[in-house]
């Protein structure tokens, strides 16, 4: 590659990483063209770009970026997913992918501006997506509105109760002297 050519790939590296909400490294060797065609078209269901960068570019974009990424995970083939939407969702699909495809490695990320190892990046991918978060508190909040009402209607439940009981008992003690005139 040209000179102008390396520096506008650096830019571009940089500009995706201070834009993205997470950033994931990996070793992608012994996937076949195929593979990766299906992760990137998984990984942009997710709003995330996986794109092959050169670890000499993805190490100067880092640094230009603000993050200091170790050597460690910057040998070998690496891949480097950008991801704009949620980083959970991104996570469970590269580990259900590496699971499937065992040549793909997690090997570390960036979230938040802070650094994670492999582990940690994998795990983020056992934590609830916003969507599912959301849901749990629309559901607690729809619990909690619904609660007065039920309440109010038990109580009017019990007071129609008491009324039809008050009716009832009322009816048979008028029953009971009108059988009793009725003996005599």
């Amino acid at each position: 590659m040209a000179r102008p050519d390396k520096v506008a790939a650096v830019e571009e590296v940089r500009s995706r990483l201070s834009g993205a909400t997470a950033t994931v490294l990996t070793e992608y060797r012994g996937l076949t063209v195929a593979e990766l065609a299906d992760l990137r078209g998984k990984l942009r269901e997710t709003d995330a770009e996986y794109k092959v960068v050169k670890n000499t570019l993805t190490r100067i974009a880092a640094s230009d970026a603000g993050f200091d990424v170790p050597d460690s995970l910057l040998v070998g083939p690496t891949a480097v997913t950008f991801c704009a939407g949620d980083p959970i969702a991104t996570a469970k699909v590269l580990r259900a992918f590496s699971r499937e495809h065992p040549s793909l490695v997690i090997k570390g990320g960036i979230l938040e501006g802070r650094l994670l190892d492999a582990d940690e990046t994998a795990g983020l991918a056992d934590l609830a997506s916003r969507d599912e978060l959301l849901a749990k508190v629309a559901g607690m909040l729809g619990a909690i509105l619904a609660q007065p009402a039920r309440l109010a209607k038990a109580n009017l439940v019990k007071a129609a109760q008491l009324v039809a009981a008050y009716h009832a008992k009322r009816a048979e003690g008028e029953e009971a002297p009108a059988a009793a005139d009725a003996d005599t």
